[in-house]
């Protein structure tokens, strides 16, 4: 697909003119990581394959986490997993995971805006962030009637990096979090689910 086309984020900056920074922009809000959650998540990781693939990571790491988070607000958003996602034939493919505003149309509409794209990726994050930032520019693209800022994350399961683009300036958090440290990464998972409730509603309110 081509958005996989990408290996190298710096190509991707000068493919689509974005310029690159790097700030500490993600705050932390406070969500509370359930038992049964913490539990699960040991389990997998004493005894089960949880790191072989892309798949394996998707499914053992990321959206367990996305998805304890996105229950806050399920009435709002909707979690898309591996859905085609086009622009042109240079921006499109099948993101990992893409989180979205829940049409009022019912839950299987996938509709505008698009609010973050997630990528998997195997210890390669450079090319994991050239795929994400196409996504994220293909979001940007798609979502050309609302102005929003667009958030990424990428992970290999233990790390989890984020970043996002708002109009031509695409801004990589410097430090990234961890699965190790679970309270503080739903705190930062929350603050971006956050972040994309409250500019929806501020287009719903307009």
């Amino acid at each position: 697909m081509a958005f996989s086309n990408f290996k190298i984020i710096g190509e991707v900056l000068q493919e689509y003119q974005v310029t690159y920074t790097q700030a500490n922009f993600v705050q932390e809000i406070p969500l509370n990581v359930p038992d049964y959650f913490r539990e699960d998540l040991n389990v997998v990781m004493q005894d089960g394959v949880v790191s072989n693939s892309e798949f394996a990571i998707c499914e053992n790491f990321i959206y367990p986490v996305l998805k304890e988070v996105w229950k806050k607000y399920k009435t709002k958003l909707t979690i898309w997993s591996h859905q085609s996602f086009n622009y042109n034939e240079k921006l499109s493919g099948f993101p990992e995971y893409i989180i979205a505003r829940r049409s009022p149309l019912g839950k299987i509409v996938f509709d505008k805006p698009y609010f973050i794209l997630v990528e998997a990726k195997q210890d390669n994050f450079e090319a994991g962030w050239a795929q994400c930032l196409t996504e994220m520019i293909a979001a940007q693209k798609l979502n050309a009637e609302y102005p929003i800022t667009i958030f990424g994350i990428t992970s290999n399961g233990d790390i989890w990096q984020f970043g996002k683009l708002e109009g031509d300036i695409f801004t990589r958090n410097i430090s990234p979090s961890t699965i190790y440290e679970l309270d503080k990464l739903f705190a930062i998972v929350n603050f971006i689910f956050k972040q994309c409730e409250q500019q929806l509603n501020d287009l719903l309110a307009v």
